[in-house]
């Protein structure tokens, strides 16, 4: 298939998705979610649009196979991050295509992917013939912030709608290219997340009388603590696979200094001499440990007033294989015993098999596109709705396809004057959908 004559609809599509303001919080996706309903009935797909509560819609569609095989899952959430305007080149709301590069929040997280997976569906309904999988396209709200009102309700009151084998989300990296050679990043697992709050206790009073029994002191100490001293390295299945994958490829002293990454002993050294850029030094160091990052920090009230009480909110991303039990002591261990430490909700990382049919498809449609290039397993460092959806059994993958594209456009997801080229986003529809179809039929 000439895909060069899906780029101006392809263009069109995200443009359009950019559009729509789908900051979360409120979200208000429902109507961002009608309109990709109305874009896939263009093709006669039939659409179930469900809404979670007022505003939060979520859709599934479905393009019938023979049943001979079990379905496939393609999905992705509607909801971006809030932007801060001021800060942008140009609008992010606006989808504003230049000298090739479209613009707006979410053309990386992840209405981007939101746009492929449309066009695969229409794209493999023009094309008739026998698929042995059904395929289920979901677009989700909230993911942003949970997905209380998106996929996790999606999971707990519609199961049925979105059951499948396997699933394809968000995740992964963009191209990596390491010693003349490309890599792709498909993410086989995902950390967990034990966000607490520290806090400081102390004696209130007049600010014109200062003390040394300020709350605020204990909590600057750990918070310093918590930022300058990285909690222990851990090698998960994942990494390691992920590491064995990449020294193996690129050999000598390469290969050596990635290896030398696992390792406490030679862990600093090594990070700092590879040849990687500082934004994929950030995600691969923050594979290999838990990591606690303050925030959020709330004191007194009054300028003229020493609180009583000073409190940091800590976003905490665990490893697979971390308890409720092991992050509360490696933290403890920074901070020290003169702050309080409250854990909120606990979820926990996942892995899953990196050698699987799908993981097969995707290794050979990459290298149908970029001969020579390599698909290695990674872990993600953040969440996303996988962790929903593992919850019935979907075996639940992270790949955007997209090519390395120099420093400038690396790092973009939740930044200011996110973008995609329009060329990342038609190799990332053809790599797509020739894995659905290849793995559909």
């Amino acid at each position: 298939m000439d895909f060069r004559q899906h780029t101006e609809e392809t263009t069109r599509l995200l443009q359009d998705l950019l559009r729509f303001d789908t900051t979360n919080p409120p979200g208000n996706e429902t109507p961002c979610i009608d309109f990709i309903a109305r874009t896939l009935a263009r093709d006669g797909f039939e659409s179930t649009v469900i809404e979670s509560a007022p505003g939060r819609g979520n859709l599934v569609t479905r393009l019938k196979g023979d049943g001979s095989l079990p379905p496939i899952l393609i999905f992705g959430h509607v909801d971006v991050v809030p932007a801060e305007a001021n800060r942008w080149q140009r609008p992010p709301f606006s989808g504003d295509l230049h000298d090739g590069v479209l613009w707006g929040r979410g053309a990386v997280d992840m209405k981007n992917m939101v746009a492929m997976e449309m066009m695969t569906m229409a794209l493999l309904k023009r094309a008739g013939g026998t698929l042995r999988r059904d395929v289920i396209f979901m677009a989700n709200a909230d993911e942003e912030v949970g997905g209380v009102f998106g996929a996790k309700f999606m999971v707990e009151q519609h199961p049925d709608l979105i059951r499948a084998e396997y699933g394809i989300t968000e995740g992964g990296a963009a191209g990596l290219e390491l010693d003349g050679k490309s890599f792709f990043v498909c993410s086989t697992g995902e950390k967990g997340m034990a966000r607490f709050t520290v806090r400081g206790h102390g004696k209130p009073g007049h600010a014109s009388q200062p003390h040394m029994d300020n709350p605020i002191l204990p909590l600057a100490i750990a918070l310093q603590k918590l930022i300058q001293k990285p909690l222990p390295l851990h090698v998960t299945r994942t990494v390691r696979a992920q590491i064995d994958a990449l020294s193996a490829e690129v050999g000598g002293e390469l290969g050596r200094m990635l290896q030398a990454l696992l390792d406490p002993a030679t862990h600093d050294d090594a990070m700092a001499e590879l040849p990687l850029s500082d934004a994929f030094k950030r995600r691969l160091n923050a594979t290999l440990r838990n990591t606690a990052t303050p925030t959020i920090l709330q004191a007194g009230t009054k300028i003229n007033v020493i609180p009583g009480e000073a409190a940091a909110q800590v976003d905490c991303r665990v490893l697979p294989g971390t308890t409720p039990e092991s992050i509360a002591a490696e933290v403890r261990a920074v901070v020290g015993d003169a702050v309080e430490i409250e854990f909120g909700r606990f979820t926990a990382g996942q892995e899953f098999d990196p050698a699987s049919p799908l993981l097969d498809v995707i290794r050979q449609s990459v290298r149908e596109h970029v001969p020579g290039g390599i698909v290695i397993p990674g872990l993600i460092a953040g969440g996303t709705d996988a962790r929903h959806t593992s919850k019935i059994g979907i075996k639940t993958y992270g790949f955007v396809p997209t090519r390395y594209e120099g420093p400038t456009m690396v790092g973009l997801a939740h930044n200011h004057d996110e973008r995609i080229s329009v060329n990342n986003l038609m190799f990332g529809t053809q790599v797509l959908h020739d894995v659905v179809a290849k793995f559909a039929r």
